[in-house]
């Protein structure tokens, strides 16, 4: 080894090799991982989005109590389920999880905000909106600034009595499952202002996997969508693809404006057309997979299904037949035309027949009148009508001819 040289080793760079390939498959993977695959709507409406767009489910909490032990009375959280306090007087309500998701962001250390309504009305009458007692639950996740939460499942760190209608409590409950990024104002529908694949950047319960009762039926060869979204994220939403499973059998072709990618606005939403024909029948409904990619959040995925109970043509395989028949009927009237005219001119002006005579193919429609009727009924030509005159004429007259011999001979009898 000449001097100045450094020692090579193969060992050393074929490891080298190794941990750039494993370190580019790591960075693409840590890239791609957040946004692997689409956010379907929690089954509960115990769910949380947060102030960075990214969802918190609880559902596997609701229930779940909290208890605080007062001086006079004990307070119980049922997590996305109720609050109540509870005494040896009893037990009073204040306030109910309702259906309407008031589960929202907070600010400052505080993470969530759960509002419960319709509590115990009794002495509560004049409450805001006549609501009876309520509560309002500030959730932190982590621990209590105090430092006094110990349990797994988090505590509950203070309570104060706004009034004796309305209680306010803060929660440290641990949040470490953080979900995905939601697309949050992006909806898809069947009209221009509805939502039922797609609310609030989450496909609906119905459309996140293959379904019986939510297939298009065979028939159905066009579908709408209808996409919005807000106007500031628009230009966030990119161009759709789809997947049909199985892979044959069934042709999709997308269209419209939503297919090209334009920017859907809640003013002026943009339309997807799948036009979807059965070329196999199949016996399982055809599933088709649309994904639309949003840049920096998790891709908008959902699943429409299709029965193909039989085989259907393209509607221009239908009139096709029908588009053959009809230019061959205008090419055999216009040659009809031109042959009528021609064979008219020619006898007009050749053969010297004027009137009826003229038109062609008289002859052989007289001679095939003929012989269906028997040859009484068929057409005549003038000629033979003038020669049938005559001859009517000259037979008339013979009778006459025949008195005037007859008077003759009377005269000459009665001369005699």
């Amino acid at each position: 080894m000449l001097s100045g040289e450094i020692p090579f080793n193969m060992h050393s760079f074929n490891c080298f090799l190794v941990a750039m390939v494993l370190g580019k498959f790591l960075i693409s993977f840590l890239l791609w991982a957040p946004w692997v695959g689409s956010i379907i709507a929690p089954s509960s409406n115990c769910y949380v989005i947060d102030n960075t767009s990214h969802i918190y489910d609880f559902t596997s909490w609701i229930g779940h109590p909290f208890e605080y032990d007062g001086k006079d009375s004990d307070l119980v959280v049922r997590f996305c389920k109720d609050v109540e306090s509870r005494s040896q007087m009893g037990y009073l309500d204040f306030g109910h999880f309702d259906i309407i998701n008031y589960f929202v962001a907070g600010s400052g250390h505080v993470n969530f905000v759960q509002e419960f309504y319709n509590g115990d009305l009794m002495n509560c009458e004049q409450s805001f909106d006549k609501k009876g007692r309520t509560a309002q639950v500030n959730i932190v996740c982590g621990n209590c600034l105090n430092g006094g939460c110990k349990g797994d499942l988090g505590c509950i760190c203070s309570v104060t009595y706004d009034t004796t209608c309305r209680v306010l409590v803060e929660l440290a409950i641990p949040c470490q499952r953080r979900g995905p990024r939601v697309f949050e104002g992006f909806t898809i529908g069947f009209h221009p202002r509805s939502w039922e694949v797609v609310y609030n950047g989450m496909t609906q319960p119905g459309f996140e996997k293959v379904r019986h009762e939510f297939s298009f039926g065979t028939e159905q060869t066009h579908v709408s969508l209808y996409m919005t979204a807000i106007s500031s994220l628009s230009n966030l939403v990119g161009k759709p693809s789809i997947k049909v499973n199985p892979d044959k059998g069934l042709e999709v072709q997308l269209s419209g404006s939503g297919a090209s990618g334009s920017p859907p606005t809640t003013l002026s939403p943009t339309i997807l057309m799948l036009d979807w024909r059965c070329q196999k029948a199949h016996d399982s409904p055809y599933e088709v997979n649309i994904s639309i990619p949003v840049t920096g959040y998790a891709p908008i995925e959902f699943t429409l299904t299709k029965t193909c109970e039989y085989r259907q043509d393209r509607e221009g395989e239908a009139t096709r037949g029908w588009a053959t028949f009809g230019v061959l009927s205008c090419v055999f009237i216009v040659i009809s035309s031109i042959f009528c005219c021609g064979g008219f001119v020619y006898k007009t002006r050749v053969q010297h027949q004027h009137g009826i005579d003229a038109l062609p193919g008289m002859t052989i429609l007289s001679a095939c009148l003929e012989t269906v009727s028997g040859g009484g009924g068929g057409y005549t030509p003038a000629e033979d009508l003038n020669s049938t005159f005559i001859n009517q004429a000259s037979w008339e007259r013979q009778p006459v001819t025949s008195r005037g011999k007859e008077r003759t001979n009377e005269r000459k009898y009665g001369s005699i």
